[in-house]
């Protein structure tokens, strides 16, 4: 069985088009689990079609790392997957997913490329010098059960990144699957909100001004790299 698990917080305008996308897969042994971080909109009214398909789970507000992880203490299936209420899967992708893990059991887990709104983000094989370098494998990945060890809780960006590198340090490591399987719808006030390579490579420093955006990014990779030892 695979749990995919859903946090949410104020999301009760998109996560229906992402149960329905959950529900409409392809590989039917799914357990559908939505953590609801104390939003304060009408949550439970849209979860309310889905009654006896998806289990709901209320929490107070504690972030989506905590959200994460209490849907997984919840969860039965030897696989999970984290997908963001904003999240669409293609309706193969648990299959495509979960055949790969069939096909490489030493892998951990397995990752596809995906579009964040029109932008797509291009994944590749697995090489470990590579992504201790820079992240290029999304949160909405296939894992297996045994390997997950859980999201740090302190962390309120590059949860992803950490997450991998966690599993990296233990021996763990991911197998591609070539193929874009979910998009990302792109909201506004998201802290995932995407902005160009280019944002980031001009030299802000010595034009004498930062951009705020570019220094929270800046500060929360800072974080992930000293915590695994990146210089």
């Amino acid at each position: 069985m695979i749990s995919v698990i859903i946090p949410c917080y104020q999301d009760s305008g998109s996560v229906a088009r992402c149960l329905a996308s959950v529900l409409g897969q392809t590989v039917q042994d799914v357990e559908i689990i939505v953590v609801d971080d104390g939003s304060t909109d009408d949550l439970r009214a849209a979860l309310r079609p889905y009654a006896g398909r998806v289990q709901l789970i209320r929490q107070e507000n504690r972030g989506g790392n905590a959200a994460r992880n209490r849907g997984f203490a919840a969860s039965k299936g030897e696989f999970v997957m984290f997908c963001d209420a904003d999240m669409r899967l293609r309706p193969d992708a648990l299959e495509k997913l979960l055949t790969a893990l069939a096909s490489h059991p030493e892998a951990a887990y397995a990752y596809s490329s995906f579009r964040f709104g029109w932008k797509l983000f291009r994944s590749g094989p697995f090489d470990p010098a590579h992504l201790r370098r820079v992240n290029f494998i999304s949160t909405t990945s296939l894992i297996r059960r045994a390997s997950f060890p859980g999201f740090d809780e302190s962390l309120r960006r590059f949860q992803d990144w950490d997450l991998w590198l966690t599993m990296l340090e233990r021996g763990a490591f991911g197998v591609w699957v070539p193929a874009t399987l979910f998009q990302a719808e792109v909201k506004r006030g998201r802290i995932s909100a995407w902005l160009p390579k280019v944002s980031y490579r001009v030299p802000w420093r010595r034009l004498g001004w930062l951009p705020k955006r570019i220094d929270d990014y800046e500060q929360a990779a800072s974080i992930v790299k000293r915590k695994h030892g990146i210089l």
